[in-house]
Formats: C-alpha cells, sequence, structure tokens
C-alpha cells in the first residue's frame, strides 16, 4: 500500500530525498501547484538563496514540468480539471514514486490565516484524510494553532512520516510531528 501525502509540487523539484522512499508513496499535488512551477522556472526571483543550488532546483523544475506534459500525464491531469475536486488517475513517476493531481479549489474557509495555495493544501488533506508534507515551519505553527483537522509533518521528518501507519479516523486532528 502506498503512503499519500499532500504536498506542493516545487517541493519534489526541491527535495530530491522525496523521489527514493524507503517504501511506496503517493503524492497528492493540487493542480495550483504545478500552476506555480511555470512561474517558478521562467521568472527572475531565485528559488534557492545559492545561485548554484537555484540553477540545480529550476532544471528540476523543468524535468517535473517536462513530465507533467507527456501525453498520458497530461490527458490525466485535463480529465481531473473537468470537476471541482476530482483527482487524477494515478501518474507513475518510477515503482516507488506516483503523483495524483487534484482540482483543489479555495473555498476562503481559511482565507484569513493561509493563503490561496495554503488553503488548497489544507482543504486537500482535510477532504482525503492524508498527512499534509510541508517544509515551512511558519506553516505548520499556524496550522497547529488554526487547530486545523489535519496531520502535518515537516519535510525534515520525511522518513518518519513514510514509516507511520495511517491515523485512524477517530485519532485524526491538528498534530505537528517535527
Amino acid at each position: 500500500m502506498r503512503r499519500r501525502f499532500v504536498i506542493e509540487a516545487v517541493m519534489v523539484a526541491t527535495y530530491g530525498q522525496l523521489l527514493v522512499p524507503a517504501r511506496p508513496v503517493e503524492y497528492v499535488i493540487p493542480y495550483s501547484t504545478i500552476m506555480e512551477l511555470y512561474d517558478m522556472k521562467e521568472g527572475a526571483e531565485p528559488v534557492m538563496d545559492d545561485p548554484e543550488d537555484d540553477r540545480h532546483v529550476k532544471a528540476k523544475i523543468a524535468e517535473l514540468i517536462q513530465f507533467f506534459q507527456e501525453s498520458l500525464n497530461r490527458k490525466k491531469i485535463e480529465r481531473a480539471l473537468q470537476s471541482p475536486w476530482r483527482e487524477s488517475a494515478p501518474l507513475l513517476l518510477n515503482g516507488e514514486v506516483s503523483f495524483t493531481v487534484v482540482n483543489a479549489m479555495d473555498n476562503a474557509q481559511y482565507g484569513e490565516v493561509f493563503d490561496p495555495i495554503e488553503t488548497e493544501q489544507i482543504l486537500t488533506a482535510s477532504r482525503l484524510q492524508i498527512p499534509l508534507l510541508s517544509d515551512q515551519l511558519e506553516l505548520q505553527d499556524r496550522i497547529v494553532n488554526a487547530e486545523v483537522p489535519v496531520q502535518v509533518f515537516d519535510i525534515e521528518d520525511f522518513e518518519f512520516a513514510v514509516e507511520q501507519e495511517m491515523e485512524s479516523e477517530n485519532d485524526w486532528g491538528a498534530t505537528r510531528d517535527v
């Protein structure tokens, strides 16, 4: 059984260890975060502070964009975009990693505390009852402080998160495993 996580597309390009998990992983990616990849690739704003790291990550972003644009993957994504909250069929990267793109919709439920991308990630995690994986400590803190009913793992705890069994519905709640 694959371990599922909600994640931003750029995280997959930024953190190489996400592509070599200890067991099969499925990343659920809100479509809007894929669209952000185009801005990051072409934008003058650096993604990383170190220029060499920035070039490397932008090259990985270009590879990820290419993956999502492959004919079969593009068709799966286009089908998911036909209605709100529809999920794509799995996009297989390799034997251990797959992606599911979800047509998440920001409903402003958390608009005061979270930006639209963060809201889509939170709503996706809540709706599918799967953990959120993030490198943003301030986002993790805001999720906990706002008592948002999602489980969030810090990217540094990825290996631990992969090994964790899914929380039962009774245990589901705002937790932060960092």
